[in-house]
């Protein structure tokens, strides 16, 4: 009688109140059994019913030191809890583990009526009957072997048999492709839909409210891990026959590092680990595939610079012992910096040519075109997927979280359906929350600033010690002052301290996020990762990208002149760039961040779980002669989390950044991305199908929030390039000077040169104009004089308008803004034409669609016209019957 109103209908939860419950006879718990010794089984010990989930908790009456009332509470619980599972229709196993008889776990198989119930409830697609139109096109002509070679074998990974489908009906299952009950749902369905149950099934009513779902249960203790069985082991098949050994095929032609130069068999990995791993794994090998035209542009553009960087007139200015070895450059720092000559700056000179020339230009333009094909293009990959994975029209009714849930106690009437409802907090607690998690990433935020002025105060505090203590030699020959100025130790030191800065906040803040978001308390998970994505990726943006943005825009750009210095704080100098600008020193922290940040996530995502399975592994030996079962097996790997996948696109978004932001001051930064790409999705794929338990599989029609937030950045990037080449590069200075300020009426040269413009654009300033306070040290080295040079252009002492700015300073500004109107401009328009002309599905895809629901709606009308028919004819015949039976007395 416990369970007769759910068997009666199944989805209806019956949830006893834990209070009245005075013994353990009141539960239905799974009976225990003896492990049968296959290791390879993923079914009961009948070797009939599949294993969908399992479950796995620590018996209390077994454990050396319990507390009896927590255990005994826990115990309830999980009673309760197994209770209702069987009185929805699940049926459950237990068995002890083979290694630690404390573990139990318990097998858990949904029978085919819970199937069909859950399947019509969660609006499954499920199929008609076997469709032709899904044929993808293949390669042609002489690009077939090409495309061959670096496809998967389709001798070893069979292609899917393509259905039409339709969402799953019971009153209707006779117009489904039902050859084999057994086979009708495959076992990533069969987990979903099991865990959709695990998810709201009640253990506890306390005051009116309900505490539910395995998820709480997992967070509390009372069970150590819920999840799906890996169907065999990676490194061979299985034993049994029937075992379509997918993640031995995952692991030998994804994940193993043979199969590095091959696509990805993206249907097996949606079948194996759902559309949501699918979708991830597809865009990241898109962008990683189109990230290929931008490496070999980037390399192009490099290339051009390194070859040409021996006609860089200017550099070859500062490098001269005529030109370069006789201006006297002015103090950098106060009192403690002395005077230095040009030319010690050659080596960085030389290397600001390949990254400083008209190649950056055309790569900047470039990249802000490929990004907006890459973004339109995906979206038209995505709707292709979208057909092909069956999630064109994805009905997913999304129920509230369990943390949601259990927080409901303020009982309100719905303006809608005008009833009741329970909602967790009022108007005004809903904006003291907001407030208070506004408040929280906003002082976060401050706090990343805070960092990033702590590293300009370290920039120029340890400035002034190399500047004192590097330069030894005044003819600049020295090896170590050749390559190692006091700028550029400066910003390798400021980088790494700054890598190490960034990586220490990443750690903290992400679990300050969680648990803001927590606080938050957002309905559904769709909603709680939606608020999550964007608090993460607002603090990864100023974390990653804020010493980008202050090389870039505002270091060098507000420095006065020696006479008269800005200062931070009223006490530190600020910094200037090298003669050169600060393009190169840009370069260096991107590579040094974008480089460390790579080499960090792979170490840390290969040689963490390796290592604690390995710990598990040595604290497991004495147990290894003992055949262990699947399910012990599974519960040994590590667990990937809710958030392992956002992580993940998280990691992805910040290169992106990098790529697009950035790339104006680094053309390599595609080609690294596409290195680490390549790495990242074998090492992704190595770790689900080797070191991780298997996910439960979940739909997903798209990337979610990261696409928007993809095309912020693309909008951002247009910007940020044009602006980096017009204030941080000196390309638009040089452009100015060779068309205006070489000839006459402000040059002297006949023609249109580079020439003398490293005099041009140093300005003069009198050493005796010095403050006390700012003042250098005359008497050093280089030996007494009476002038130096700095950057800017100003007037030279004597001049009526002395360091006032000239004539050259304005028409620099002018040319500058102009650039950046006119490159925004240009790129703006690209970009809007190509949205434009580039739909977002093509019309292909769009056809295919819309006659497979032709099809679809077709076939199902015509199987009930079938079905109205025979009943109609079966109604007929018996009227006809009936009026025979009746009339024949009669006629008789």
């Amino acid at each position: 009688m416990f369970c007769a109103a759910v068997l009666e209908n199944l989805g209806q939860t019956i949830i006893p109140d834990l209070g009245s419950l005075e013994s353990q006879h009141d539960f239905r718990t799974p009976e225990f059994e003896e492990f049968n010794g296959k290791s390879d089984s993923l079914f009961f010990n009948d070797g009939q019913r599949r294993i969908d989930f399992v479950l796995v908790y620590e018996d209390e009456s077994r454990k050396e030191t319990s507390k009896k009332g927590t255990n005994e509470k826990q115990r309830r619980k999980r009673q309760a809890y197994e209770s209702n599972l069987i009185c929805h229709g699940l049926q459950l196993e237990a068995t002890r583990s083979v290694l630690d008889d404390k573990l139990v776990f318990v097998k858990v198989h949904a029978p085919w009526e819970v199937l069909c119930t859950y399947a019509e409830i969660m609006h499954i697609k499920l199929p008609l009957k076997p469709n032709d139109l899904k044929n993808r096109s293949s390669a042609f002509g002489t690009l077939n072997w090409f495309t061959k070679v670096l496809s998967v074998d389709e001798s070893i990974i069979k292609p899917e048999q393509e259905f039409f489908t339709a969402p799953f009906e019971k009153n209707r299952m006779n117009d489904f492709y039902i050859v084999d009950r057994d086979a009708f749902f495959n076992p990533a369905t069969r987990s979903r839909i099991v865990y959709f149950i695990l998810s709201r099934v009640k253990y506890q009513l306390i005051n009116n409210v309900s505490k539910f779902g395995i998820n709480r249960l997992v967070n509390s203790g009372i069970y150590k891990a819920a999840f799906p069985l890996h169907d065999c082991k990676f490194r061979r098949q299985s034993e049994d026959p029937s075992c379509p050994n997918e993640r031995y095929l995952l692991y030998r032609e994804w994940a193993h590092p043979r199969s590095i130069y091959k696509k990805q068999p993206l249907d097996l990995i949606r079948k194996y680990y759902g559309e949501k791993i699918g979708i991830y794994f597809a865009w990241l090998g898109y962008y990683t595939q189109m990230l290929l035209l931008a490496a070999i542009v980037g390399v192009a553009c490099f290339l051009y610079g390194y070859l040409n960087q021996d006609n860089c007139t200017w550099s070859k200015e500062v490098c001269h012992p005529d030109i370069g070895g006789k201006i006297i450059m002015c103090p950098q720092c106060d009192r403690l910096c002395p005077f230095w000559k040009l030319n010690i700056t050659c080596e960085s000179s030389k290397k600001l040519c390949i990254f400083d020339s008209f190649g950056t230009l055309v790569f900047a333009v470039f990249m802000g075109v490929w990004v907006t094909l890459f973004l339109e293009f995906w979206k038209r990959r995505q709707a292709e997927l979208e057909y092909e994975w069956d999630t064109v029209e994805l009905q997913q009714e999304e129920q509230a979280r369990p943390e949601y849930e259990a927080r409901c106690t303020h009982v309100v009437i719905n303006e809608i359906t005008q009833e009741e409802e329970r909602i967790p907090f009022t108007a005004w607690g809903k904006c003291i929350r907001i407030t208070l998690c506004a408040s929280a990433v906003f002082f976060w935020i401050l706090l990343i600033i805070a960092s990033v002025i702590g590293i300009i105060v370290y920039r120029l505090s340890v400035f002034i010690v190399f500047s004192a203590k590097l330069p030894k030699n005044v003819n600049g020959t020295d090896p170590i002052q050749k390559y190692l100025t006091p700028q550029t130790a400066t910003s390798i030191t400021a980088s790494i301290i700054s890598f190490i800065i960034i990586m220490i906040l990443n750690t903290i803040y992400e679990k300050v996020a969680i648990m803001i978001t927590n606080f938050e308390l957002p309905r559904t998970q769709t909603d709680y990762e939606n608020s999550l994505t964007m608090k993460m990726f607002l603090f990864q943006f100023v974390n990653y990208y804020s010493s980008c943005f202050y090389i870039a825009f505002f270091k060098g750009k507000f420095v006065g002149y020696p006479g008269d210095p800005v200062y931070w704080l009223g006490k530190y100098r600020n910094e200037e760039c090298d003669p050169g600008g600060c393009l190169l020193e840009l370069t260096t922290q991107l590579t040094i961040i974008m480089g460390g940040k790579a080499i960090w996530n792979n170490i840390q995502e290969v040689l963490l779980p390796w290592i604690m399975n390995l710990i598990g592994r040595f604290h497991r030996v004495s147990g290894s002669e003992k055949i262990t079962p699947r399910w012990e097996q599974d519960y040994h790997l590590q667990p990937m989390g809710k958030l392992g996948l956002f992580y993940e696109y998280l990691e992805m978004i910040i290169q992106f950044g990098f790529v697009t932001l950035f790339v104006a001051s680094f053309p390599l930064a595609p080609l690294l991305a596409l290195v680490n790409n390549i790495l990242e999705i074998r090492v992704d794929a190595w770790k689900l199908t080797t070191q991780f338990r298997r996910l439960v599989p979940e739909k997903a029609q798209d990337i979610g929030a990261w696409q928007p937030i993809m095309q912020g950045i693309a909008i951002l990037a247009v910007v940020t390039n044009a602006m980096i080449i017009a204030f941080t590069s000196d390309m638009i200075p040089r452009l100015v000077y060779y068309w205006s300020f070489s000839v006459p009426p402000y040059g002297d040269h006949t023609s249109y040169t580079m020439e003398g413009y490293i005099n041009n654009t140093l300005s003069i300033f009198k050493v005796a104009d010095f403050k006390n306070k700012s003042k250098g040290n005359p008497y050093s080295e280089l030996g007494n004089h009476t002038t130096c040079r700095y950057r800017d252009f100003r007037y030279p002492p004597g001049h009526p308008q002395e360091y006032k700015h000239n004539i050259y300073y304005w028409h620099v500004i002018a040319a500058k803004l102009a650039f950046i109107i006119v490159m925004e401009h240009i790129i703006y328009s690209v970009k809007f034409f190509i949205s434009y002309a580039i739909p977002d599905v093509s019309k292909r895809t769009k056809s295919k669609i819309q006659r497979e629901k032709y099809l679809t709606q077709k076939l199902l009308h015509e199987n009930h016209l079938k079905d109205m028919t025979k009943n109609m004819g079966m109604i007929a015949e018996r009227m006809i019957e009936a009026v025979d039976n009746n009339l024949r007395p009669k006629l008789e």
